[in-house]
């Protein structure tokens, strides 16, 4: 384990202004903190944001950033606050520690919202000072490195959530030898034997071109020289993920890939880039289509090189990255090459300049517009969509360049230009030529979006576009459009409603009620009416709690503990489900709101699911049925409000139980459909209880089929299975 000299050395030799007195004591007070913890490994805890520090040396990172290092863990797993460290090390290093503690005691329904609710913390953290995403790069990296001593049912999902983000967004920030790291590190425990497989065939030819690579270099150092220009030149093998993607992406064999080898060019200026360009290819073909001028137009990483591929020496096929040194610093360190030392700064601290980076101002803007609105799930889609593509490069009609993942298409291109101009786009030219909005562009591309302001987004180009951006906007407007449609139906009943009950529709005493109908806006009361969440009778209730009492009986219903609704408050209990012909089920059912000890049962002919806004209905002398809200049969006690009882579900995701639902399904009458029809249920995790069937006409059959799943989503998902398959003319679920 490193001492503390050994740390302020590892400091001061690149700043030599380091705050020793800083980096010591938060040295000794990360080691206390930590105390008696170990590591899976059985190495004291201490070692690992030791060894993070280490990292973070190497890209010669400002004491704040080291020492945010050592503390990192502090707050998350010990017992030091943050109030303590901001008291001992200042605001900033406490600002940097509590971006790098990942949110605990998370109400969340699944690991991947967790997932996405602390990748959101840390973005946003990073949005304010990208020090934080080098502390988590960092991190990241040793706990990969040691990744063997996890449990190993945790390995897979570190390594995937990795692959998927972490090396990704060093990429993205420029830093590609820690990201070939993350990768490669991934990559050897997703699938070993892959790795082990590349890695082999990789030796074989290492020992077969021994020598090989310092020829190259000698000979291309040697061509060089002649023709006046002074380079370093330093030659390496591809690493097995870039092999094994590279791969995957072309379809090809190990045997098929002749360019293993990269070079770069290290040369004095721009000038010399183009130089050495030209003396490359003049002495050696160039692969057609093989080069890639990054200097003229920069990687949104800030990555600046000249790329090029020839059939160099011994007729192997060289890779070359031809650069200047301000330019190696950046492909080397990336966003951390852009830390600059303050001597007036007693801490050693760096400044961060984000008008200086193309990276950093493009995860800001990344981050804010991921921010806006998403659930945590599609925040994490959203987040791998942005960070996950190479890049295309196309232009808008007056010269604007804009920067797109490959495979992107208009749309894309549309909603990168300004939001406003995807959701009014209706049409495209290319390059001067009408094109389908879905065509896939290409780099260079002229783009001309053609608009209409009377239009809005299609919900179908969600499953089109490939950017982030353009599939949160395209959600945004399917949603802002569906809520629009609710409300204006909503308001619709809700005015019919009053006008049967002869009582003046009035916004001012609608407003009034919204607190007792738990709505903010009388927009959102609409939209739940519509949606069938609030009946409009509901409404006529809230405004005049009177009016149903003089309706039915001509005088005022008592008020029940409820309140206006006849609705009983309690805590949770469970209540077993008595069926007719079968013992009582162990099982219970798991809804809150009701005291005593009725028993409970569903509503037949539909049942209800988790997801579902439910009620019950008191049935004097044989205790209470569960309804899901949209159930027709609830009809039938309109006029009795004082039955009606407000229940919740109570369902523990750690014990998932099933619930009864009804789908009707419309299939072709011809041998096996019935069985593709219960084998998409199977498939799914559903659970056939019964299935009653009828002939709608000779070339049709109606199934109504009982089945058990676990909540709304899950009988969701198997309806719109089934209305995948080709024997399946219709499928709804039903309620009686």
């Amino acid at each position: 384990m490193m001492r503390q000299y050994e740390l302020v050395d590892r400091v001061r030799r690149y700043n030599p202004a380091t705050d020793e007195g800083l980096l010591d004591s938060a040295y000794v007070y990360a080691m206390k903190a930590h105390g008696s913890q170990v590591r899976a490994s059985g190495d004291p805890y201490f070692s690992h944001p030791l060894e993070v520090a280490a990292i973070l040396t190497d890209l010669k990172l400002d004491d704040a950033t080291i020492v945010a290092a050592l503390l990192h863990d502090t707050i998350e797993d010990t017992k030091a606050t943050r109030a303590e460290i901001s008291k001992k090390f200042g605001k900033d290093i406490a600002t940097l520690v509590e971006g790098l503690t990942k949110i605990k005691k998370l109400d969340l329904v699944s690991k991947r919202a967790a997932q996405a609710e602390n990748l959101r913390k840390l973005l946003l953290a990073i949005a304010d000072d990208v020090r934080v995403l080098l502390v988590k790069l960092a991190d990241r990296l040793h706990n990969m490195r040691t990744l063997k001593f996890v449990p190993e049912e945790k390995r897979n999902r570190i390594a995937e959530e990795t692959l998927d983000i972490y090396a990704p967004l060093a990429g993205r920030m420029g830093m590609h030898d820690m990201r070939e790291e993350l990768e490669d590190l991934s990559f050897r425990q997703l699938q070993p034997d892959v790795f082990r497989s590349v890695e082999g065939r990789l030796a074989a030819i290492r020992e077969k071109n021994a020598g090989l690579i310092k020829a190259i270099e000698e000979e291309l150092t040697s061509e060089l020289r002649l023709a006046g220009t002074k380079a370093k030149v330093r030659g390496r093998e591809k690493r097995p993920y870039s092999i094994w993607r590279k791969m995957e992406r072309k379809a090809v064999g190990f045997e098929q890939l002749s360019d293993l080898y990269g070079f770069r060019v290290v040369v004095a200026t721009v000038a010399d880039c183009y130089k050495v360009i030209g003396i490359v290819h003049t002495k050696w073909p160039f692969v057609p289509g093989r080069f890639k001028d990054y200097i003229s137009t920069p990687k949104q990483n800030d990555y600046r090189s000249l790329h090029t591929t020839v059939v160099g020496p011994g007729r192997q096929r060289v890779e070359l990255q031809i650069r200047t040194n301000d330019m190696e610093q950046v492909a080397e360190y990336g966003i951390a090459a852009h830390a600059l030392y303050k001597d007036s700064d007693k801490s050693g601290g760096a400044e961060i300049l984000p008008h200086d980076s193309n990276a950093y101002a493009w995860l800001r803007r990344t981050i804010e517009m991921l921010a806006e609105g998403s659930s945590p799930e599609e925040f994490l889609e959203h987040t791998k969509l942005e960070l996950f593509h190479d890049q295309v490069f196309c232009f808008t009609p007056n010269g604007r360049l804009i920067a797109l993942p490959r495979k992107a298409t208009p749309i894309d291109f549309a909603y990168a230009v300004h939001t406003d101009v995807g959701n009014s786009a209706i049409g495209c030219k290319i390059n001067g030529q009408v094109a389908p909005l879905v065509s896939e562009l290409q780099t260079g591309d002229e783009v001309e979006i053609i608009r209409s302001d009377a239009k809005t987004p299609p919900a179908a180009w969600d499953a089109i576009v490939i950017t982030g951006k353009a599939r949160a906007a395209i959600r945004r407007a399917t949603r802002s459009a569906v809520r629009k449609q609710y409300t204006g139906l909503g308001r619709k009943m809700v005015e019919r409603a009053f006008a049967k009950a002869s009582l003046p529709f009035s916004e001012d005493k609608l407003q009034a009620a919204l607190p007792r109908l738990a709505r903010p806006t009388s927009d959102d009361l609409f939209s739940s009416v519509g949606r069938g969440e609030i009946k409009p009778d509901d409404v006529l209730r809230a405004v005049d709690p009177e009016w149903r009492a003089e309706r039915v009986t001509g005088a005022k219903a008592p008020k029940s503990e409820g309140g206006w609704f006849g609705l009983r408050r309690a805590s949770s209990l469970k209540f077993r489900i008595p069926e007719k012909g079968k013992e009582e089920k162990s099982s219970a059912i798991p809804i809150r709101g009701i005291n005593g000890e009725l028993p409970v049962r569903f509503a037949p002919n539909g049942g209800a699911v988790p997801g579902d806004r439910i009620v019950g209905i008191l049935n004097p002398g044989e205790g209470i049925t569960i309804y899901p809200i949209h159930s027709p049969a609830l009809k039938e006690f309109d006029d009795q409000p004082e039955r009606w009882l407000d229940v919740r579900w109570d369902v523990e995701e750690a014990e998932p139980q099933r619930f009864p639902a009804q789908v009707g399904v419309t299939a072709k009458n011809e041998p096996g459909s019935l069985a593709q029809v219960a084998s998409v249920i199977g498939e799914h995790g559903g659970n056939i209880d019964n299935i009653r069937m009828g002939s709608k006409s000779p070339d049709f059959t109606r199934m109504v089929i009982d089945v058990e799943v676990f909540d709304l989503k899950h009988l969701n998902a198997i309806i719109a299975q089934l209305r995948a398959k080709k024997v399946v003319s219709a499928a709804e679920r039903v309620n009686g």
